[in-house]
């Protein structure tokens, strides 16, 4: 594919630049002159610089607060794949930081956002479309699953997407958990066509069968670092509109003294439900309260597609631990009532986030999972007065999840060579600071380190990238990591990507 101009087109829009006060340093003047290529050739609208309309409200929309501190020196706001290619054609002629900013969901500081460099911000690319012919659905990078699912309700489909509405589809790029993952895969493995801008500006669309099949089947995982995907076209899934009520489910709320019980029935369910009717998230809270004493329970959401109950053989061990009666919710649900029971506020909210990442297989002992309940536990109980909230999450992945992916060519992170696939727990930290704290503690810091180190973990098993702390390898951990670094050099064989934008480590 062409990129979207010459090189030498590109210089005859510098020479007719206005010229600039420019700062000695190189990495600066180069990204001056990118962006007043860049607003010479897309216009004000599209590049902006801090006095832009747009500008501001996109820093600050970030979801995490420590990503709101970066300031861009412009921003490209796209509407259509070819700003994309001439952005990023500028930006590797010019070798400038860069960053990427779909929903601005990520936990990860500097992830998608940048100083003194150029921000793709996907903003204005919030289409989403279905094809009945197809049955397929488009979404453009900056639509959020909550919007997805509002938008194709009438017409009885969704795409297998986030189960927190203000998520955006950042989370396919590493691979995706959605509650209708069991029967249809990672949100990811749903992937039918990408349109990709590659770090020099060339737009290519890849698919399973086509020229670039290793570059669709890098991200199923792979992240940011393979190029920056402009449109995605992904299967319909047809769950039915809101007064379709055939899931049955919601949320059972459990107090400490339960915590025990409930990770060995997490444990007990990875290793023995195989129904892909079933679906669960469980997570333990710890909230701090003024006083800096901590509110701590745990709950279990769990939902069923084709029953008016939940089944006693699947759920019945979370259905008989102590819960907290006035806190449990169970009823009749539409596909759309799932979508929106978990909720968060909307970006800007003012918090710096963490996140981290462990992984247990469902042929461990009971007990791992009990020691990653209680290392979290003297987390939060030694800086209480340090955090807002605290999260650990736990979400099985059934051996139904993982054929699906197979069956349809592979993922980056499963390894398609043991014949006894094991079921395995995706287990996520997540630390959420006072409202406007800029910055976490060395002390704090050094502590959430020490529990990612201490947490037990089955080897063998990929963690699960979206979830991850910024340090961790993760790409090691992957079945496909040789295949994935290979990958990486034949489409960015400068490294660009790794030396210009910040995302995992290990390629």
């Amino acid at each position: 594919m062409k990129a979207a101009y010459s090189s030498p087109e590109l210089w005859l829009i510098i020479l007719h630049l206005p010229l600039l006060a420019l700062s000695s340093d190189c990495d600066n003047r180069n990204v001056f002159l990118a962006c007043n290529t860049l607003q010479a050739s897309l216009g004000r609208s599209i590049i902006q610089d801090n006095h832009g309309p747009d500008y501001q409200s996109t820093i600050t929309g970030a979801w995490n607060l420590f990503n709101t501190q970066f300031q861009p020196t412009c921003i490209v706001f796209p509407r259509q794949s070819s700003h994309v290619q001439v952005a990023m054609q500028s930006i590797y002629t010019f070798d400038v930081n860069y960053a990427v900013q779909a929903g601005g969901h990520s936990a990860m500081k500097g992830w998608n956002n940048v100083n003194d460099g150029i921000l793709i911000s996907f903003k204005f690319m919030n289409n989403i479309s279905y094809n009945p012919s197809k049955d397929t659905i488009i979404l453009e990078p900056a639509v959020r699953w909550g919007e997805s699912v509002t938008a194709l309700e009438s017409q009885g489909v969704s795409p297998v997407g986030g189960r927190v509405d203000d998520v955006g589809t950042g989370l396919l790029l590493g691979g995706g958990l959605s509650f209708l993952s069991p029967t249809h895969g990672y949100a990811a493995d749903n992937y039918v066509e990408l349109d990709v801008v590659l770090v020099d500006g060339t737009l290519v669309t890849a698919t399973a069968s086509n020229e670039y099949s290793d570059l669709f089947r890098a991200l199923k995982g792979g992240a940011n670092r393979f190029g920056v995907v402009t449109r995605y076209e992904v299967r319909a899934i047809h769950t039915g509109s809101l007064i379709d009520k055939t899931w049955f489910g919601g949320s059972i709320a459990y107090p400490n003294t339960s915590f025990d019980a409930v990770a060995q029935a997490v444990s007990r369910y990875t290793r023995d439900v195989s129904d892909p009717n079933a679906a669960i998230l469980v997570y333990f809270a710890a909230i701090a309260l003024p006083d800096a004493s901590l509110t701590n329970l745990a709950i279990a959401n769990l939902y069923y597609n084709g029953t008016s109950q939940l089944p006693e053989n699947i759920f019945g061990e979370f259905l008989s631990i102590p819960s907290i009666p006035e806190s449990t919710m169970l009823t009749s649900l539409s596909w759309p009532d799932i979508a929106f029971s978990l909720t968060e506020p909307l970006p800007s909210d003012g918090h710096g986030q963490t996140f981290a990442c462990t992984v247990l297989a469902g042929d461990e002992d009971d007990s791992l999972y009990v020691d990653v309940v209680r290392e979290w536990t003297n987390f939060t109980t030694s800086f209480r007065q340090e955090f807002n909230t605290s999260v650990l999450a736990f979400t099985p992945i059934p051996v139904s999840q993982i054929m699906i992916g197979r069956e349809r060519g592979g993922n980056a992170f499963d390894s398609n060579h043991s014949s006894v696939i094991v079921p395995y727990n995706q287990i996520h930290v997540q630390v959420t600071l006072p409202l406007g704290v800029p910055q976490m503690s060395p002390e704090m810091e050094e502590g959430r380190q020490l529990f990612i180190k201490q947490a037990p973990r089955s080897l063998g098993f990929p963690l699960y990238i979206n979830e991850c702390d910024a340090e961790q390898n993760v790409f090691e951990t992957y079945g496909q990591y040789e295949f994935l670094k290979q990958t990486y050099m034949k489409y960015d064989p400068t490294r660009f990507n790794i030396r210009r934008t910040a995302g995992p480590p290990g390629l």
